[in-house]
C-alpha cells in the first residue's frame, strides 16, 4: 500500500472518529450549559457553565432508584438470556435431526416478527397473571431476546468440533458437566458479544418497559420522559440525564474492554 493511500485512509478514518464523537460533544457541552445557553448556540462551549443542571437531574431521576431498577432488570435479564440460549443453541447444534433443525428455524424466523405487533395482547396476557412488574419484564426480555442469542451462539459452537464432548464423555462426565466445564467457557468471547448487545437494548429501552412497570419500578429512560412535558422541554436536565445514564455503560465497557478484544481478535482468527 503506498503512503498517498495510507494517508487517505488515515484522514478518513479521522473524519468518521470525528463523526462518531459528535453527538457526544453535544451531550457534553450542552449540558453544562442554562436553557438560554441551549438555544443562543448548540454548538458553542458553555458559558456560563453550570453544574447545577447534574443536581437537578440527579434528583429529578430518582437517580439512585432508578439506577438501581435498572441494574436489575439489565443483570439478571442477560444472565437469563446467556444461560438459557447458550444451552438451547448446544442442544440444538450438538442434535442433528429434523426437529432440531426445525426449531433453529423458527427461533430465527421469531427474530422477524415487529415487538410492536404483539405488545398489547403481551401486555394483556400478563396483566391477567399480575405479572406486569420487573420480573415479568424480565421474562419478555428472554423471550425476545433469545431469537438472536440462540443464532449467534449456534454459529460459534459449529466450530467446536464434537471431538471435545466425546473426550469429556470417555472421562466420565455427565452432559450437563461436558456443557458447563468444557464448551461453555469456550464460548466466552461470545457470551461478551451477546451481553454487549443485549446490554444496550435493554438498558436504553422505553417502550417495553413503560407498558410494564409501576412507577415505582422505573427505569432511567422511563423516569427521564417526566423532563419532556406537553408546554416545555428541559433540555438542560434531560442532556445532564443521559450523560448519568451513559456513565454506568461506560464502566461496564472498560471493566470488559478485555474481553471484548479478545472476542474481536477470536472472532478475526476463525
Amino acid at each position: 500500500m503506498s503512503k498517498k493511500s495510507t494517508r487517505l485512509i488515515a484522514v478518513l478514518g479521522a473524519l468518521i472518529g470525528i463523526l462518531w464523537l459528535f453527538p457526544f460533544y453535544m451531550i457534553l457541552t450542552n449540558s453544562f450549559k442554562t436553557p438560554k445557553g441551549i438555544f443562543a448556540s448548540v454548538l458553542s462551549f458553555p458559558h456560563p457553565s453550570t453544574g447545577s443542571n447534574y443536581v437537578n437531574s440527579f434528583k429529578a431521576l430518582n437517580f439512585v432508584g432508578s439506577l438501581t431498577n435498572s441494574l436489575i432488570i439489565t443483570v439478571c435479564s442477560v444472565i437469563l438470556i446467556i444461560l438459557c440460549s447458550s444451552m438451547a443453541a448446544y442442544a440444538l447444534q450438538r442434535n442433528h435431526s429434523k426437529l432440531s433443525s426445525g426449531l433453529l428455524l423458527l427461533f430465527i424466523s421469531a427474530m422477524l416478527i415487529p415487538f410492536q405487533s404483539v405488545m398489547i395482547p403481551l401486555a394483556a396476557n400478563f396483566g391477567s397473571i399480575h405479572a406486569l412488574n420487573m420480573w415479568g419484564l424480565m421474562f419478555m426480555y428472554l423471550g425476545f431476546d433469545c431469537s438472536l442469542s440462540i443464532f449467534l451462539y449456534q454459529g460459534t459452537l459449529s466450530s467446536i468440533p464434537f471431538a471435545m464432548d466425546e473426550a469429556a464423555e470417555m472421562e466420565g462426565a455427565s452432559r450437563w458437566q461436558i456443557f458447563y466445564k468444557v464448551i461453555f467457557p469456550m464460548l466466552s468471547p461470545m457470551s461478551v458479544t451477546v451481553a454487549i448487545l443485549n446490554i444496550i437494548a435493554i438498558w436504553n429501552d422505553y417502550l417495553l418497559p413503560s407498558l410494564v412497570l409501576p412507577q415505582a419500578q422505573y427505569t432511567i429512560p422511563l423516569q427521564m420522559f417526566n423532563f419532556f412535558g406537553e408546554y416545555t422541554k428541559q433540555w438542560h436536565l434531560a442532556l445532564a440525564g443521559i450523560m448519568l445514564s451513559i456513565i454506568p455503560v461506560i464502566l461496564f465497557y472498560l471493566a470488559a474492554q478485555k474481553w471484548i478484544i479478545k472476542g474481536v481478535t477470536d472472532g478475526a482468527v476463525k
